[in-house]
């Protein structure tokens, strides 16, 4: 088959991700077989796994990126993608090509139906990942996990290195201890031949990580932290401690201070993988060449328009923290905000500090599990923020840089999936 067919063919199995995101029966039983049938493909090569509420894309591939760099081969699988699924599988940081996701579907379609399952699209797309980072013969993969961890379907892997790197509100009730259950299950990720690199900050919720027995644990603060964070043009220059003591000046060209806090993460966890420090320049060049799309993404300039996949409440905080703190901006602030039901519009609207905000265009994000753009405005209005509707994401972006003049800011945010859109939409728009 062909790119197109072979996204049709993916298209066909339930998507998880775009329906109600639950998990069904709380069994690895589909995914085991699955990859059962492909010969095991997750025992080939070590495996960093990452989990964690927010971060952890970011912190996937800063540790892809330190992994190339001291010269290894490095597949990394991460979800959801912003524009193209070809994005959510890497070798060495470059997407699969539109003819080798051909291949490896029509490979999936051929050896699948032997397992006696029907896989979800995600469980579908983590074998596909696993087998062909066996295929490439990969030193190690770096394996995101799509959701909480104990039975996501990216836990079929047995983690060499386990990450963590927060427990937050997301994909939870909010009722009872809720952040204690949201660490167990991200806990499940840690085996017991797992070198644990944690974090999370909190004693009590360090425990739920501590208690599944992992070989050996670094934990933050006492083990790695960041030691200074200095703002620099474009980024953050960095001093990083770990157990094999301190990695100078790493300059990181990502905004906001959870970034600095993400890098010494993925600095203690390569070091954790290779049981030593890291070479200073490798890890400086490393660092240098990070990007993050869709995480406080500048991509336009006069107005500044930044995108941010903000999706939880302390992922709209590190947001609107980072505007104020590293941005100077002489004019107005819009905001171009659409969220996934499920969420609380209150709480997410004050999290981006909506309501200091001059305008706010409401917009629907391209799921079926997008709250509505009438009801993300009601509330905007109820707070009393100047607001504006428009369902589809590009022609509400489009409405912001028409009212905006060039000295004005421009915050995508509320959902991967409008950070996607935005970005799909920005370099027509703002050609025009």
């Amino acid at each position: 088959m062909n790119h197109a067919e072979a996204l049709r063919y993916l298209a066909g199995h339930i998507n998880l991700e775009a329906t109600a995101g639950v998990i069904h029966g709380l069994s690895l039983g589909h995914i085991q077989n699955v990859v059962g049938v492909l010969g095991d493909p997750q025992d080939a090569f070590k495996v960093v796994h990452v989990t964690g509420t927010n971060g952890k894309g970011s912190t996937a591939r800063m540790i892809t990126s330190l992994l190339v760099e001291h010269g290894l081969s490095v597949g990394t699988y991460s979800s959801p993608h912003l524009e193209r699924v070809n994005e959510r599988i890497c070798w060495n940081g470059e997407p699969i090509t539109d003819d080798q996701l051909a291949d490896l579907v029509t490979e999936l379609a051929r050896l699948v139906p032997l397992s006696g399952v029907e896989p979800s699209y995600f469980e579908l797309l983590t074998a596909g990942a696993l087998l062909f980072f066996a295929e490439n013969a990969v030193d190690v993969a770096v394996v995101e996990v799509g959701l909480l961890g104990r039975y996501d379907a990216t836990n079929v892997v047995d983690a060499d290195v386990a990450v963590v790197t927060n427990v937050g509100k997301d994909h939870t009730d909010g009722q009872g201890d809720w952040q204690m259950a949201v660490a167990s299950e991200k806990a499940g990720i840690v085996k017991p031949d797992s070198f644990l690199v944690l974090g999370e900050r909190d004693p009590r919720i360090q425990q739920a990580f501590l208690a599944e027995g992992p070989a050996e644990a670094w934990v933050r603060p006492t083990d790695f932290d960041v030691v200074t964070d200095r703002w620099a043009v474009g980024g953050h220059v960095l001093d990083v401690r770990t157990p094999n003591g301190t990695l100078d000046d790493l300059y990181l060209p990502l905004h906001g201070g959870h970034q600095a806090d993400n890098a010494a993460l993925a600095v203690a966890a390569v070091e954790a993988f290779f049981g030593r420090a890291l070479d200073h320049d490798l890890t400086q060049a490393a660092l240098a060449g990070v990007s993050t799309p869709g995480r406080f993404e500048v991509v336009a300039h006069g107005p500044l328009v930044i995108i941010d996949g903000a999706h939880n409440p302390d992922g709209a905080r590190a947001a609107a923290r980072t505007l104020a703190d590293e941005f100077e901006v002489a004019g107005r602030r819009v905001l171009v905000v659409g969220m996934l039901a499920g969420r609380d519009p209150v709480e997410m609207l004050d999290a981006l500090d909506a309501r200091r905000a001059d305008l706010l265009i409401a917009c629907t994000p391209d799921s079926p599990r997008a709250m509505p753009a009438a009801e993300v405005a009601a509330v905007a209005r109820a707070l009393g923020v100047m607001t504006e509707q428009i369902d589809d994401v590009g022609a509400a972006l489009g409405r912001a840089l028409a009212v905006s003049t060039e000295e004005d800011v421009i915050l995508v945010a509320g959902s991967l999936y409008v950070a996607g859109a935005a970005r799909t939409a920005v370099a027509h728009l703002t050609s025009e």
